[in-house]
């Protein structure tokens, strides 16, 4: 349980307050204080206009934090996988069984046919070295 609420502490960090961060301090950059003072008492939602202006800066960061260690910048979204088993009638098993034998066959002809394409290969190869 603690572990999942750090996880979303560090979430709304990632996705929420980095862009906020990065749009301020790219307002205090070019125009000192006053600007991001000036952005937050001018508009009437301040804090999403500055997260939507610092969101691409702060994607980029999040993709070379994943570069360093993969899910540190874009948290890994745990999902839940279920297989659902069916039974086959008999029929349909000995179907896919023969289905399988002549597959398995065709990639056995095709291993030695390969196999006898690059003996032949290296044969004409140590020919022209040694000839």
């Amino acid at each position: 349980m603690a572990d999942d609420s750090i996880e979303n502490i560090r979430l709304a960090l990632m996705q929420d307050v980095l862009p906020v961060g990065i749009a301020m301090v790219e307002r205090v950059r070019k125009g000192g204080v006053s600007q991001v003072v000036e952005a937050l008492t001018s508009l009437e939602d301040s804090l999403q206009e500055l997260k939507t202006e610092g969101g691409p800066a702060a994607q980029t960061l999040r993709e070379q934090l994943d570069k360093v260690s993969p899910g540190l910048g874009n948290p890994v979204v745990p999902i839940k996988v279920s297989v659902e088993e069916t039974t086959n009638p008999q029929g349909e098993q000995s179907v896919d069984h023969e289905s399988l034998m002549r597959c398995l066959e065709r990639i056995q002809v095709g291993m030695e046919e390969l196999e006898v394409l690059l003996l032949d290969d290296s044969c004409e190869k140590a020919t022209s070295i040694s000839g």
